[in-house]
Parts: C-alpha cells; structure tokens; sequence
C-alpha cells in the first residue's frame, strides 16, 4: 500500500489511471511535466480539462497546505472544471479526508484547497500564495484580467497553466503561444484524439465550413472572417528590412 502511494505521489498519470482515466501520451506528458508555464492548445473535447483537473487534485493532495485556483470566464464554467475534479477526488479508493466542499470549493484536512472561479477581477483579488493557477477557455479571458491575476505566484512561485482552444489571432493566449517566452507548449488538434473518430470530424467539416473546423478542431489561429487582410501580411507591411549604411 506504501509503494502504491509512493507511486501516486511521484506519478500524476498513474493518479489518472487509479481513478478510471487512462492518459493519453500527450496527457501523460502534461502530468509528468515540471515546467513552471504551460500552454495547451487544444481541439474541443480533446481531454484538456480532464488532464487539467487530475492535476489539480494531484497538487493539492500531495502539496499539502496548497492552493489551486481554477479560473474560467463563466461560473457555469467554472463549475464544470470544478465537477470534474471532484470526480477525481471522489475516484480514489480511500480519498483524503475533507473539512469542506461546495459547489465551488474543496478544502482538506491537510490544509490544501482547490477554488474554482468565474472570471471577474473582483472574485479573484485577494488570493495569494497559489500553487496551481489553472486558466480555462483561456483565449477567451481578458488581458486585463490575465495581468491582474499573474502576481498571485510572485511570492509562491507556482505553476501557470492555460488551457484553450483558439479564438483568433488576438489576445494574451494568443500572444504568448508564439512569443519566445519560456512556455511549454502542447499543440493537439482533434486527429491526435482518439476518441473523436475520422468520420465525425469529416462530418464536421463539411457540417461547419474549414474556417470553423481549423480553430475548433485544427487548433489554427484564425483571422476573424470579416477581416481584409491576414494579420501576419499587417506585420509584415511595418517591419523594416532596409539595412543602415555603415559610416
């Protein structure tokens, strides 16, 4: 039994798998990882909030005395990352005693606790000290909201991670996956997915238009339809190619 929690301790995947969900190997990636900033862009229903919420439990019961915030733009949102990490919670054999749990909230014994969030500025001033900030639907959060929430883990120094998928080439979600900023980045478009079989996404395809399907299922940055001219050809028109004369 000691080994078993041992191998639970060191091993986030094989947490995963003790409460019913096997990873897949980019799932097992993202556990596994010690990276400090992770992004993840994801196709919908990929199993990026299901590998996010094993995470969640995982730092909070065995980082005792921690706090993991869930943030999302929407209480109903919130609540749904939320269900899904007490489903891991209440997945394990002989779940860790608690001292609270609500809609919204889970304290343990041991003093950690798991917060979930709708995002509004006013709701999330106030915590400090985070482990784990998760940010869902992150391309859908505001930068304002994204600089306000950052220095909660300047004293803790604790782990980032945003979860999305694209929502057009605008936005910090956006601007930091192509930054040269130190992120680990995890691209997983619906045809890594194996739940998702190759006859929905055909049918999807032909069902919502390329445009649609490439930022749902692509995990492409898309320029808004009505827009003239691609982004990237604006860029490209101001960056200065002319090389000074040497005096």
């Amino acid at each position: 039994m000691l080994a078993h929690d041992l191998a639970l301790a060191l091993d986030p995947a094989e947490l995963s798998r003790k409460v019913g969900i096997p990873p897949d190997p980019w799932q097992a990636a993202v556990l596994r990882s010690e990276a400090s900033r992770i992004l993840l862009n994801c196709s919908r229903q990929s199993g990026k909030s299901t590998v996010t919420a094993v995470l969640a439990v995982h730092t909070a019961l065995y980082q005792p005395g921690s706090l993991v915030l869930l943030l999302s733009p929407s209480l109903r949102q919130s609540q749904e990352l939320f269900k899904k990490a007490l489903a891991v919670y209440h997945g394990l054999d002989q779940p860790p005693p608690t001292v609270e749990e609500s809609a919204l909230r889970i304290e343990f014994s041991q003093g950690s606790r798991i917060v979930s969030l709708p995002g509004k500025e006013q709701t999330i001033r106030g915590f400090s000290g985070v482990k784990l900030l998760a940010i869902d639907e992150a391309a859908r959060v505001s930068d304002e909201l994204y600089f306000a929430i950052r220095p909660m883990l300047a004293v803790s120094q604790g782990r980032l991670v945003a979860l999305s998928t694209p929502f057009g080439t605008r936005g910090w979600f956006y601007e930091a996956w192509r930054s040269s900023e130190r992120w680990e980045r995890f691209e997983v478009p619906a045809t890594d997915c194996p739940r998702i079989s190759p006859e929905f996404l055909e049918e999807e395809s032909r069902t919502i238009g390329a445009w649609w399907f490439a930022q749902e299922y692509g995990c492409q940055f898309m320029d808004a339809e009505s827009q003239p001219f691609r982004r990237e050809d604006v860029e490209r028109a101001f960056q200065e190619e002319v090389q000074p004369w040497a005096l």
